[in-house]
């Protein structure tokens, strides 16, 4: 059974930077991905960044050249690297994971394994 525990997050004020990190554990040695998501006021839950243990990657486009993912294959750890945060990127971020494919798309229904959730707080 595949289970993933995210730590990281808290407050920070506009510019500054947080580190979230997501330990996976049962993940399978064949191809898997795992990816952030975040349930913000403005949106349903989306995607954040995603990666699989191919290097693929993918991230939303307003996290572009702020944001950065890596996967430590080996560990099964995954890192999302926050950079120059905004206060439109506060929300509730939640690590995710697909055990059985390759980075196919990073819409919710692709993972089917998530985490508790960390928040992130984000002020002017």
């Amino acid at each position: 059974q595949v289970q993933l525990v995210e730590s990281g997050g808290g407050s920070v004020q506009a510019g500054g930077s947080l580190r979230l990190s997501c330990k996976a554990s049962g993940l399978p040695s064949r191809t898997y991905t795992m990816a952030w998501f975040r349930q913000t006021p403005q949106f349903e839950r989306e995607g954040v960044a995603g990666i699989d243990n191919d290097g693929r990657l993918v991230y939303l486009e307003s996290v572009k050249g702020r944001f950065t993912v890596s996967l430590d294959n080996d560990k099964k750890n995954m890192d999302l690297e926050m950079n120059s945060l905004k206060v439109e990127d506060t929300g509730v971020y939640y690590c995710a994971a697909d055990p059985d494919h390759p980075l196919r798309h990073l819409g919710q229904r692709f993972f089917n394994v998530w985490g508790q959730g960390t928040t992130v707080t984000v002020s002017s």
